[in-house]
């Protein structure tokens, strides 16, 4: 019998598709990427529909959306559902050595046989942060151990470069910049300074004096680059291993990034385009054709059911109660689901057999603020469970073929558009929670915020007032020193 392929998972946190050179970005931001792309398929319109990291990483490590593993917020309260296996728990039965790289701790990483940390974030005065680097000084070892057993291998690297603090290292952070990032004449970056739940956060990692929006962007750019020139290692050393055409490769993104987009400065917040929309490249020569470009709708809930295709494996496993586990007293309706996926594999779709998934959905957000919408192929519905800190009004609706970039809301002045998708969304949460036995985890969420005793919040003022990280007078200070610093030291030279 021949051995199974190995499965090699490339999840990076925080990419926007729209800033990868593949993509159609100006820039060239990802040329070791983008060759990879160009002898696998590479899908245009993926998504990642519940924002943001461990609700993404949950429907992509199941399988399934939000109601199928109730999990819709970054402080998930408790593990991830028994009744939803995950990627790791199902190439294991099947008989695969299992590991995980930088993603332990998170409800959605239960099941691996080995988890390996490296050093994933950093601050100003700690210095530029190599983060790809560190990912690979502890990821190639571990390959080459696993590729030595007589076992296939399924191993999950998490990138963490594209993620804020943006620090890449020379020559990456003046690759995509050349000017004077302090111009006091410049002052683009006044409202982000001023915002006051991140101030002190972003002080702690951008230049002292920083003044100019376009360099913060091109340090997103300079890390997405450093990633992917650190990333050839790692193909590299596929082939090294003479493993390369029999290892399934899934480069998927977990959530997109907002940069000076609808003042979510420099996060991952808010249910906006430049969030969900999200990578996916998927290298196989044996099933999987060079250079497919393939541009039907697809979910983070899709790629699982696709690696277990690709690698001919069941791909509707029952779920097992593991020893010490409780009965979930579910009902017999949603043990009926839970045989199977929410999503499907992309084969036939890659193939040309099926033109696209499901081309409207819903979307939920559950990060800095609590909302849920449809997003259909023409509009944007996005509806606040509760009043949100960038005092942003309770409904938005964004016409996707006119303003693709969501910039002017028409709740207002289309009414009839509102009902419309707010009928087809609540018409799907009546459904899925019928077929689940569940009810909409958006509903459930109690201190999803992190801040023990609120619950939902009642206005965007208590919101303000109470996310944030640390005190802005003390972060004003930190960059004060840091600048009198600088300045000193210039003053010596």
């Amino acid at each position: 019998m021949p051995k199974k392929p190995n499965v090699l998972l490339i999840a990076i946190d925080s990419i926007r598709a729209d800033h990868m050179s593949c993509y159609g970005y100006e820039r060239l931001t990802t040329p070791h990427i983008d060759r990879f792309a160009q002898s696998g398929a590479l899908f245009e319109n993926t998504f990642s529909a519940h924002i943001p990291t461990t609700p993404a990483y949950a429907s992509m490590l199941t399988g399934r959306d939000c109601f199928g593993t109730q999990v819709v917020a970054l402080r998930h309260q408790g593990p991830l559902r028994a009744e939803a296996p995950t990627a790791a728990e199902i190439f294991r039965s099947q008989g695969y050595n299992t590991a995980c790289v930088g993603f332990s701790g998170n409800p959605s990483s239960r099941g691996f046989d080995t988890y390996i940390d490296y050093a994933a974030w950093g601050s100003w005065e700690a210095g530029r942060s190599h983060k790809a680097q560190n990912l690979n000084e502890v990821a190639i070892p571990e390959l080459a151990r696993l590729t030595a057993a007589d076992k296939p291998w399924f191993v999950m690297l998490r990138h963490m470069d594209p993620h804020a603090p943006y620090l890449p290292p020379e020559p990456y952070e003046r690759m995509f910049y050349h000017g004077d990032e302090c111009d006091p004449e410049n002052r683009s970056m006044d409202p982000v300074l001023a915002f006051k739940p991140f101030a002190t956060f972003f002080k702690s990692w951008m230049p002292p004096g920083i003044s100019d929006k376009d360099y913060i962007i091109a340090q997103y750019d300079g890390a997405i680059a450093y990633m992917d020139a650190c990333m050839q290692s790692i193909f590299q050393t596929l082939e090294g291993l003479g493993i390369l055409d029999d290892t399934i490769i899934a480069l998927n993104g977990d959530h997109g990034e907002t940069l000076y987009d609808h003042e979510c400065w420099f996060d991952h917040h808010g249910i906006y385009d430049n969030v969900l929309h999200v990578p996916l490249i998927l290298r196989y020569p044996a099933r999987v054709p060079a250079g497919a470009r393939v541009s039907g709708y697809n979910q983070h809930k899709d790629l699982l059911p696709t690696l277990l295709d690709l690698a001919g494996l069941d791909a509707a496993p029952h779920p097992q109660k593991r020893e010490g586990e409780r009965e979930s007293g579910s009902s017999a309706l949603a043990e009926k689901a839970w045989r199977g996926f929410d999503g499907k594999s992309l084969l036939p779709m890659i193939a040309g057999e099926i033109a696209s998934f499901e081309s409207e959905f819903y979307i939920s957000e559950c990060t800095w603020m609590r909302k849920h919408g449809w997003r259909a192929p023409g509009w944007k519905l996005m509806i606040a469970l509760e009043p949100d800190f960038h005092f942003k009004p309770e409904v938005e609706l964004y016409n996707l073929a006119e303003d693709p970039e969501e910039n002017h809301n028409l709740a207002a002045a289309r009414p009839d558009v509102v009902a419309a998708l707010r009928g087809r969304m609540e018409a799907f949460i009546a459904r899925r929670e019928a077929e689940t036995g569940l009810p909409n985890p958006m509903l459930t969420q109690g201190d999803w915020h992190g801040t023990e005793g609120i619950g939902a919040f009642e206005t965007s003022q208590q919101a303000y007032d109470t996310l944030y990280i640390g005190d802005l007078n003390e972060a004003i200070r930190l960059q004060a020193e840091s600048r009198e610093a600088g300045e000193t030291e210039d003053e010596q030279q």
